[in-house]
């Protein structure tokens, strides 16, 4: 009881005692009462706002000015990557091609069906005319094998190795000087025949190896066998005989045999040869030495054209060179066949391509807080990849979660696959993002404390 109330009835119980209750007005008491009630309230309304004001201070505000940040939103577009064209392996002359492709296994576009990555023309065998020779040198160097540099036994020509000038004129193939009692080494006569086509070397390197052409035509025909060149048939050493025949399939995995033989790859690789007895001899391939050319072997029959066999080093953006190994056959002229071959080459060297896969600072993406601030997904690098041909170029967009962060972050990144191959570029926040200031957390509470 308040010390008011105290004095209030201290009064009345006077009144009382001092006889006055008669003249005391009950309506008195009651108003009495009522002030006393309304004193009252007051006081405990007075406290409800108190505590009310403490717990606003005490408790609203420290946990609204403390409470986690909203995650912003983010809004992604993955950009859409640049496909490849596919390249066009068709040359712009007539007749039959094959090419094959080693060095870029890791687009297996470039593997092709059979071992050939292009095959125009049929698959059928042909006549190979002087291709013939490469199989010769190298039937007759597993039976007389030379190493690189080596010069080899010598090699002394006789009437009947002379009279082959005559037979082979006779024929219109290709023939060098060969005098009675003259002598070169074995690897003099393999260039003779090899660089300069001369058929009439042909046979006198094959008689010479094997004593007859009927034994080296059965060396040569398990030599083939032992190849696994089931579809290639050899019945003399030069090709003058259109019944020497094979496959473009065939006919690539012999130059590719060729190639490996170290001895035979610096011979078809030498632009000249100097031997003694006839000079410089100069190679009758059209194409070596550009475009990458790095051998093998012409030849012309006036029945079925000319053909090309060839193989060429070209550098298309991998670690290493990458090797093609083709043929052209049925061709009007050697120069036909050679502008076939380069066009090949110049083809599969463009359908390597350099895609750049995204430009640097590309906007992939937005950050938006509830306050109001936004920041950029921004590409951090901008990366280039060799493609073959049409390799599908695919992405694929993966962003973190975010709440406060500085310019420059990493957030995220875009994860290219191209081929076999797989690129990762990172994103990173143009712009910062900041947490919202006290007034704006005191005014959405709805926001802040839903989490």
């Amino acid at each position: 009881m308040s010390e008011i109330d105290r004095r209030d009835d201290s009064d009345l119980m006077a009144l009382l005692s001092a006889g006055q209750a008669s003249v005391w007005d009950p309506r008195g008491a009651e108003a009495v009462a009522a002030r006393r009630r309304g004193r009252r309230r007051g006081l405990i309304a007075a406290g409800v706002v108190a505590l009310v004001i403490l717990a606003v201070v005490g408790t609203y505000i420290p946990l609204s000015l403390n409470a986690p940040v909203v995650a912003p939103t983010v809004t992604l577009t993955p950009p859409v990557p640049e496909q490849p064209a596919a390249v066009n392996l068709t040359p712009p002359t007539a007749g039959v091609s094959a090419v094959s492709v080693t060095g870029a296994e890791q687009f297996p576009g470039t593997v092709g069906t059979d071992g050939m990555l292009v095959l125009n023309g049929g698959a059928e065998a042909r006549p190979i005319a002087s291709l013939t020779k490469v199989i010769t040198a190298l039937v007759v160097l597993g039976a007389k094998p030379l190493a690189p540099g080596e010069a080899g036994p010598t090699l002394t020509f006789s009437k009947a190795d002379n009279d082959l000038y005559d037979k082979y004129y006779v024929l219109g193939a290709s023939i060098q000087r060969m005098k009675i009692g003259s002598a070169m080494t074995q690897r003099d006569a393999l260039e003779v025949m090899l660089v300069a086509s001369a058929s009439n070397y042909g046979e006198a390197v094959a008689n010479w190896a094997f004593g007859s052409t009927a034994n080296f035509r059965a060396a040569t025909k398990t030599w083939l066998a032992s190849n696994g060149l089931a579809a290639t048939t050899i019945v003399e050493p030069t090709g003058i005989d259109p019944r020497n025949t094979s496959t473009p399939a065939d006919l690539i995995a012999i130059a590719r045999i060729a190639m490996a033989n170290p001895v035979v790859a610096e011979i078809v690789g030498s632009r000249s040869v100097d031997v003694p007895n006839l000079g410089q001899l100069s190679n009758t391939n059209p194409i070596l030495g550009s475009d990458g050319v790095v051998g093998l072997k012409t030849g012309t029959l006036e029945q079925s054209g000319s053909c090309l066999l060839f193989s060429a080093s070209i550098e298309v953006g991998l670690a290493a060179p990458i090797t093609l190994t083709g043929v052209v056959l049925e061709a009007s002229d050697n120069f036909a066949a050679g502008v076939a071959a380069r066009a090949l080459i110049d083809t599969v060297r463009a359908g390597f391509r350099e895609v750049r896969l995204v430009p640097l600072n590309t906007v992939v993406g937005t950050y938006t807080t509830p306050w109001g601030d936004t920041a950029d997904v921004v590409t951090a690098s901008s990366p280039t990849v060799l493609t073959w041909s049409d390799t599908p170029v695919s992405v694929t967009l993966a962003s973190d979660p975010v709440r406060e962060a500085k310019s420059g972050t990493e957030v995220g990144s875009l994860t290219y696959v191209v081929g076999a191959e797989t690129v990762v570029v990172p994103l990173e926040l143009r712009g910062g993002i900041a947490g919202p200031g006290g007034q704006w957390r005191l005014t959405h509470p709805e926001i802040l404390l839903a989490q």
